[in-house]
Parts: C-alpha cells; structure tokens; sequence
C-alpha cells in the first residue's frame, strides 16, 4: 500500500482526536465527516435523522453492496483533556484507537478504491457499490442506535457489514456478546443521621442490593460477567439518603444464562420492595440491551477475513465481542468486526495505538473487500 495513504490515515485520526464526540454529542465530529467526505468527491453524502453520515463509493451495480463503519462515539467527556503525544512507535491520546483510526480507516480505503485515489490508473474494479458510515451510538448508553438505523436501511440485501475499531489488530469478532444493562433506584423516606436514625437508607439498601448481586452465580463458563459502573445518590454526609441509583451491566456468552441472570436480578428487586413494605421503594429499569448472535467460523465472511489476515502474516483470531456488529449478527445478516492496528489503555486518558501495524490492517481490510466483491453475489451459505 502506498505509504502516502498510511501517513494520511494517521494525520487524519489525530484531527479527529481532537473533535469531542461523547455518546449522544456526536454531532461536531459527524459534521466533519459529512464535509470531508463531501470534498472528497463521494455521491450521495447524507446525514440521517439518528445523527449517522453515509457517503457512496459507486461500483458496477453487478453486485450487492457492502457496508463499511466505523462508530463516531468516544466514552469521554466533552470537556476531556484531548492533549495527544505521538513518537515513532506509539500515538497516545484519549479515544485515538477507539475510535478515531477507525473513522479514519474510513477515509484511507476511499482514498484506495474511489476516483480520489492517489494513483488513479491502479484503482481496482469495484462490480458493486460500498456503502462508508460513521454511525453514532456505539459506546456506553448508546444502545447501538446508530448501528440499529444502519441496519434497518440497507438490511439483507448487502453482500455483508464490515464493522471498524482502531484496536483490536488480529481480532475477527464473528459473535455478538450479549448485554444487558439496568438503573436501579432506591427511594426512601430519608432524614437527620442522629434525629431520624432508624430510618432506612436508600444508599444503604442500594448497597445491600450489590452485595446480593455479587453473591449470585456468575459463571466461568459459559463466561459471564457482571459490573456497577456508576453508584450516585444521598444529599450530605449527616442525612439519611432519600434516594441512591446505579448502573448494571450484564454480559455473558449464552443468551440463556444472560436471560437468567436478569431474571435473578428483578427477582431481586421485587424481593427488596416486598421487605421494605411502605418505606423503599426500588424500580429497576432496562436502560440498554446489546441482542446477541453470530455467524459460524465456515462462514464465507469469516473464511476470507482470515485469510486476509493470513496473506499478510497475521493468524487472526476468531473471538466474542461487544460492538456494533451485534446488530446485524442478531439479525442473522453476515457480519464481522476487525482492528485496524494494536494498542491499549482503551477507555482510559492513557489510551494509545501502535503506529506501524497500520499500514498491515488497512492492507487486510483493503483485501477483505476486495475479496468479498469477487465472491458470488453474497457473503452467505
């Protein structure tokens, strides 16, 4: 791959860096992508009503279009410290993996296979169009809203989805990993720590709720976790808190132990209420749902994602995620999610990505689709 598209994919992942996109605040970096797309010369450049850009490498019309994309959501605040720090090996900065390389992966393919590529006489023949997206909605509370409207406009008819991060270099995730996450919410009658003692707690009946969540099974196989990612509530340290709240996310890789486990969890809650009669209340509401599903390793997609991988040195290998490929993989549509380069510190300020790998995934993802369009006129069995 011409190195001229390598080091323009890395310039273009920090100026995305930069633009702060946490989930449902997406839109400064969707603008971006709407306008570079746009000056790149793509047909069809659209933003749709969830907040998703769409532009249009037009093919052939011989065959089924395939769908590329790549999440604009980030997990960090918009007031983050964007500060970013590269040298020759690493580029280290906040969100630039996860998923900046991967938008940017976007713009690096386009720049290969449309008429804006660098050498105009050596673009390959493309016999159906693709589709780029720069979806919202991926992370956190996001609920695969953007995947979801992706999804539901093109649906079956494509050769496949082609799910992007930054990370995750050797990684063909094939299986969706099914979540489900919960705010549960005490309420109580509260009052003075010392006047009113005796008077039950919301925060300490929320954490009496914690500690029976821990106690359930969680087993190691099939692998299933649980985790309290945000504990708030009470109004001072000498009042007997009213209220307290937390977020519970779910995960496991059987969709029947995730359903039992939820069920343990309500059961839970309806035990709480049952107990504390007139004076707490608890509601648990599902606030996010990630479907679970998977196409087999034989499947044609996930054949030739690994032998993308093997022809350019790389055993990959095939794994469970969590990502926006859950979305048409619940639907029974083809689809994979792949890295673009290796790194680490995803989620956190520290967050970075290995330089050199790059220019060997955006060759794989550049084989891949290649691949997929000389197939037959579908990805699927």
């Amino acid at each position: 791959m011409d190195p001229s598209i390598i080091e323009y994919v890395i310039n273009i992942a920090k100026i995305i860096q930069q633009i702060p996109a946490p989930t449902f605040e997406e839109h400064q970096r969707a603008g971006f992508m709407l306008r570079y797309f746009l000056e790149m010369g793509l047909k069809d450049v659209i933003l749709d009503d969830t907040g998703n850009v769409y532009a249009l490498i037009k093919g052939q019309g011989e065959k089924p279009p395939l769908v590329i994309s790549a999440h604009l959501d980030t997990v960090f605040p918009s007031d983050t410290d964007l500060s970013i720090s590269q040298n020759r090996k690493k580029m280290i900065g906040p969100g630039i993996g996860d998923n900046s390389l991967g938008l940017a992966g976007l713009f690096g393919l386009c720049w290969f296979l449309s008429d804006t590529s660098f050498e105009q006489n050596s673009k390959p023949h493309l016999p159906g169009d693709i589709w780029l997206v720069a979806n919202v909605g991926e992370e956190g509370l996001g609920n695969l809203k953007g995947m979801k409207a992706v999804v539901n406009r093109f649906g079956e008819d494509v050769l496949g989805y082609i799910v992007l991060e930054g990370m995750s270099l050797g990684q063909i995730y094939h299986r969706g990993l099914g979540v489900r996450r919960y705010l549960m919410s005490v309420h109580t009658k509260g009052g003075h720590s010392w006047v009113d003692y005796g008077n039950p707690s919301a925060i300490h009946e929320l954490a009496d709720l914690v500690v029976k969540i821990r106690n359930l099974e969680f087993p190691a196989e099939p692998r299933t976790s649980y985790n309290v990612g945000v504990i708030s509530g009470g109004t001072s340290v000498n009042t007997i808190a009213p209220e307290a709240h937390l977020q519970l996310d779910l995960r496991s890789t059987s969709p029947v132990v995730l359903r039992i486990l939820s069920n343990q969890v309500e059961e839970l809650v309806n035990h709480a209420n049952q107990q504390g009669g007139e004076d707490i209340h608890v509601v648990a509401e599902m606030i996010g749902e990630r479907p679970a599903g998977e196409i087999p390793v034989d499947h044609p997609l996930v054949k030739l994602a690994v032998e993308s991988h093997a022809a350019n040195g790389l055993k990959a290998n095939l794994n469970i995620g969590s990502t926006d490929a859950n979305e048409p993989l619940s639907r029974g549509f083809p689809a994979i999610c792949m890295g673009l380069t290796t790194g680490g510190g995803a989620h956190t300020l520290g967050e970075y990505i290995n330089i050199k790998p790059v220019a060997q995934g955006l060759q794989i993802l550049v084989d891949l689709v290649q691949g997929a369009f000389r197939g037959g006129n579908t990805i699927d069995h």
